[in-house]
């Protein structure tokens, strides 16, 4: 084994440790100077690259197009929406000074951009023929956590944030349910992850939201974690930047704005999803290798197998495949077999001199870790046909994982021996308030991580009172 596995704390026995040292041995990030700050590093990049590349053109597939705006938000434009300004000024990390001079007014490094967006967007909206605007933006944010993870919560991270504007409260509605069933589609077929969708309750809603639509992942130690969220603000924001238009009928109005978003932790919920004891198992569709090739050489046959190696290389590079040829001589073949799982790699081919003779080539599996030998002459092509093999089953994986994790309570006693000891996501009738969601916060400490589209009527099991069904869970 080599020294990165055999330090690799199990995740079975410890997936916390195990999850922060996965992030620094597969070399995903490091940790930055500053509490909450860390550098994503290229192999943690490229994985994010993918992902971007695969959202960026599903945006664009629904009319959105790309812009940038500032990064600083004068404190004024924050205190303009109260709701937002309460939600997120313990988070805000604010700039006082420029150069020598101490400024006139604080300058909120964003936490998010409706602010600072909307200031853009009155001066842009004059007319219903403006409408609607469907914009996006990749950029990076900061939140002054208090309590930080690679990934999962930091400081700053990336994402992408849509801000679109509509003349009717229906367009905007249909928006907010379309963004979020891009990003379902999103976490099904590239991350292999599958999330279930509804709604926030009142209290778990973006702050200024008339309503908060969530994709929900279930982690592999049996936490839940909000995976992307999609906005309906209704006229929040627009009365409180003064945006209006002239309608069809010439009456100045306000419209209706969405905002939807989706980041960085998502690589913490591949990690936290696909890991497994030996380090990362990353979905053909996102890893930045999808295989690797390990020549096994013995001193006077290395040349041959080094040869044969670098040509199956160009094979399967031509057939469009994202492939590497590990011709290190310092490392045996084992200690590469064991750092290529660690990182991931979803196809491990090897190639020695005996497999040379047979016309032959030996693909390994890291999902499921099965061998199969496969003749050279179609390597190139069953690859491919591996590559979307695994993708299924890995999203197969995690589906059982999810179904077997699910569980309906009939009791409160019911409720709270699941959440302690079996974890998972807990469906069980809520009665609609506040004071019950945060009764059962305080005595488990589990939240509501949605309201189903589709709520059956039950009996809340706290309260006794008439409710609907909820799911429930402890998160990140």
């Amino acid at each position: 084994m080599t020294e990165a596995v055999e330090r690799l704390t199990k995740k079975s026995e410890d997936s916390s440790k195990w999850y922060l040292q996965l992030v620094r041995m597969a070399k995903l990030a490091d940790y930055g100077p500053v509490r909450g700050t860390f550098a994503i590093r290229p192999y943690g990049f490229a994985i994010w690259e993918r992902i971007q590349q695969d959202l960026d053109a599903r945006f664009k597939a629904t009319g959105h197009q790309n812009a940038y705006f500032p990064l600083l938000i004068p404190e004024s434009y924050l205190m303009k929406e109260a709701e937002h300004v309460e939600g997120f000024a313990p988070e805000c990390a604010w700039v006082t000074v420029g150069g020598d001079d101490e400024l006139e007014e604080r300058l909120a490094i964003r936490p998010t951009s409706e602010s600072i967006i909307c200031d853009f967007y009155r001066k842009w909206i004059h007319s219903y023929r403006d409408l609607p605007v469907l914009i996006n933006q990749w950029c990076n944010v900061l939140r002054w956590e208090m309590v930080t993870r690679p990934f999962l919560r930091t400081a700053e991270f990336l994402w992408q944030e849509g801000h679109t504007v509509h003349a009717t409260a229906e367009e905007a509605r249909e928006e907010a349910l379309r963004m979020l069933n891009v990003y379902r589609d999103c976490f099904y077929e590239v991350l292999a992850i599958p999330v279930l969708t509804g709604m926030k309750s009142p209290s778990e809603r973006f702050a200024g939201a008339v309503e908060t639509f969530t994709c929900e992942g279930l982690m592999g130690d049996g936490r839940a974690l909000q995976a992307a969220t999609s906005h309906d603000l209704g006229q929040n924001f627009a009365r409180a930047f003064d945006i209006t238009f002239l309608d069809e009928n010439q009456e100045r109005v306000y419209p209706y704005q969405t905002s939807w978003g989706f980041s960085t932790r998502t690589i913490g919920a591949l990690i936290l999803v696909h890991g497994d004891d030996r380090g990362l198992r990353l979905p053909p569709k996102l890893a930045p290798t999808q295989a690797v090739i390990v020549p096994i050489w013995r001193g006077r046959n290395k040349g041959e197998v080094r040869r044969e190696a670098e040509a199956l290389h160009r094979e399967l590079v031509d057939a469009g495949l994202r492939v590497e040829a590990d011709l290190d001589e310092e490392h045996s073949p084992g200690w590469k077999f064991n750092e290529h799982e660690l990182r991931g790699v979803p196809v491990r081919v090897e190639l020695g001199p005996k497999d040379i003779e047979k016309g032959q080539a030996v693909f390994v599996r890291r999902d499921t870790g099965k061998k199969e030998f496969v003749e050279r002459r179609v390597a190139a092509r069953r690859l491919v046909e591996l590559m979307d093999e695994i993708q299924e089953n890995m999203l197969r994986q995690a589906e059982a994982f999810r179904d077997e994790n699910t569980r309906r309570a009939e009791t409160y006693e019911e409720f709270k021996e699941i959440i302690e000891e079996k974890r998972g996501f807990v469906v069980a009738p809520w009665d609609g308030t506040e004071e019950t969601e945060q009764k059962i916060k305080e005595e488990t400490k589990a939240t509501i991580r949605l309201l189903p589209f589709e709520r059956e009527e039950g009996k809340d099991l706290v309260s006794g009172r008439p409710g609907r069904t909820a799911v429930f869970a402890r998160a990140y």
